[in-house]
């Protein structure tokens, strides 16, 4: 059958004014003379393409300006977002001005700004700053002390406040780590020095969130523990492989430096195995509070998904694999088939 004349005539058949989808399908077939005998895949595809396209016109205009709107929505956001931050740091300057002459009140004031700004949008620019501030004030017996506690302070207030799944922690050790690679690399004679306190600072501060994390369990807003239930299991897995993450970050870095870095890296980061053993401590002793707080009202969401399973959605979806599994089992019978008929042919 020609596809395009197909095309023409159900496009003139079609009717609105029968009430129900089953009815103008009907309609639209039966007056177009569709003959099933004539119908290849191809002509299949041509049917269902048009009368998708004719039933969810309305819906997919709908769709397109609900994107469009959102998409509206999310630079107003960013916009938004970035107008906070640029207010947060006006503050921070106005208070830096009236206190500048007071170095005690200072120091509080720019613990208190750490706390205060999203730091992952400057995350590459701080931790610089404060590893090339640290080189240049501190001596050489202070350095590395220095440097683990600036890390550790960064790598916390970053981590802290938001989810600990394992992309977010990732993006953001990886992001430290990669910064202190550049240090060294420019800084040959202090790299090691760097290098180390660096990694003992990221895994301090990644103790620490964890640390935090546990202790909020007790007292997390209901609307916090629905995201728990519904991202459980990923939070349980996460916290039982945070060692093998903080491992992975340091030899994806090494892997991508210079032979000298990367032979360091790989250096301390064995050294460090002994020392994970905190690390691993409390993200475990964090994933037994979680399932003794959560697991039974994970085990109601569990019930809500059975009661899901019972949905229109559900129902197709068990309908569409069973008929995945009819069209398999076909392709394989004519596969069969064609390779028998092949067989008695020679």
């Amino acid at each position: 059958m020609n596809t395009t004349q197909l095309q023409e005539k159900l496009q003139k058949a079609y009717n609105r004014r029968y009430k129900t989808i089953q009815k103008r399908v009907h309609s639209a077939l039966e007056n177009a003379e569709v003959d099933e005998k004539e119908l290849n895949l191809e002509a299949i595809k041509v049917i269902s393409d048009l009368f998708i396209e004719k039933e969810t016109q309305q819906l997919q205009e709908d769709l397109q300006e609900l994107l469009e709107q959102k998409e509206a929505i999310e630079r107003a956001l960013e916009k938004k977002s970035e107008a906070l931050q640029e207010k947060k740091y006006e503050v921070f300057n106005a208070l830096e001005d009236e206190f500048q002459s007071n170095d005690s009140i200072l120091v509080k004031l720019h613990q208190v700004k750490l706390q205060s700004i999203d730091l992952y949008d400057i995350l590459t620019e701080m931790v610089e700053s404060a590893i090339i501030t640290a080189l240049e004030k501190e001596s050489d017996t202070n350095i590395s002390e220095t440097l683990k506690e600036l890390v550790k302070e960064i790598t916390f207030e970053s981590i802290k406040e938001g989810s600990l799944n394992t992309i977010r922690v990732r993006k953001i050790l990886s992001t430290i780590l990669a910064t202190a690679i550049e240090v060294a690399e420019a800084t040959p004679n202090r790299a090691e020095e760097i290098l180390k306190a660096t990694l003992k600072g990221m895994r301090a501060g990644l103790i620490q969130s964890i640390d935090r994390f546990k202790k909020r369990l007790a007292f997390m807003p209901v609307e916090a523990k629905h995201i728990l239930i519904e991202d459980y299991d990923t939070i349980i897995e996460d916290l039982n492989q945070t060692d093998t993450l903080f491992a992975q970050v340091v030899v994806t870095q090494a892997s991508e430096s210079s032979s000298v870095i990367r032979k360091t890296l790989l250096d301390i980061n064995n050294e460090m195995k002994y020392d994970l053993e905190e690390l691993v401590h409390i993200s475990k002793e964090t994933a037994e509070v979680m399932r003794e707080r959560f697991s039974s009202l994970a085990k109601m969401a569990v019930k809500k998904a059975d009661f899901a399973l019972k949905s229109p959605q559900a129902k197709e979806a068990k309908r569409m694999g069973v008929q995945a599994f009819s069209v398999a089992k076909e392709a394989l019978g004519s596969a069969l088939k064609s390779a028998k008929d092949a067989i008695d042919k020679k």
